[in-house]
């Protein structure tokens, strides 16, 4: 095999192994949910917008006929899928997750009417729903931003996840690289956000390590 296919081929396994990594971290709060039988202090919007994401990446991975995005994106919907479902059993309001899961379908279900129905070109389509994963997955990448004033406010880095940030660094860097090297923007463009909001939460541990967020809770009382 040559240098530049081995080079593909362990570009493309470390896409799949850090990203199903990434997706694994969900499998601490299934075991919490199971555990208590409650959905306390777990969000479940994050699993509801990665779960279309997963699908609408899948989409592009298949009209492109890329294996990786595939594999993953196929292990990554039926993961997060998961975690709704067990989070939809625990939960006590049923029905307003319900709302948000119905209306985030019915968006995906008429993108996949808009690009398969009414975009016949085969180029088009790809340029069209490339370009639809990638602003869908920069604000899923820039949504968390929100929450950085109030850790900065409480000196505290302790609703942020340490793993999920390592996990999120390695994906996104490799997925970055991954569109780089096949000359594909739309996957490298919406995958730099990962990288740098990840480096900026390793700051902010770096910052207000756990150590420093017990003492600024002891001086509070």
């Amino acid at each position: 095999m040559e240098a530049g296919g081995v080079a593909d081929s362990f570009l493309s396994g470390a896409c799949v192994l850090f990203t199903l990594g990434m997706f694994s971290t969900g499998l601490s709060d299934l075991r919490h949910m199971q555990r208590t039988r409650s959905v306390d202090s777990i969000q479940f919007l994050p699993f509801l917008t990665t779960d279309v994401n997963n699908l609408g990446w899948l989409s592009y991975g298949v009209l492109k006929g890329d294996g990786t995005l595939i594999i993953v994106n196929t292990v990554g919907a039926v993961l997060q899928t998961l975690y709704i479902l067990a989070y939809l059993h625990y939960s006590p309001q049923k029905h307003t997750m319900l709302l948000q899961t119905a209306a985030l379908l019915g968006l995906l279900l008429l993108g996949y009417g808009y690009f398969w129905l009414l975009v016949p070109d085969l180029e088009a389509r790809l340029q069209q729903l490339g370009l639809f994963c990638s602003v869908f997955t920069i604000s899923m990448y820039l949504s968390p931003l929100a929450d950085l004033a109030k850790i900065i406010q409480t000196k505290s880095t302790q609703r942020l996840s340490f793993s999920l940030t390592i996990a999120t660094l390695l994906s996104s860097t490799s997925w970055s690289i991954y569109g780089f090297r096949l000359r594909d923007p739309y996957i490298t463009v919406p995958n730099l956000p990962g990288v740098l909001t990840s480096l900026i939460r390793l700051g902010l541990f770096c910052k207000y390590p756990p150590e420093h967020d017990r003492k600024y809770r002891l001086l509070q009382t």
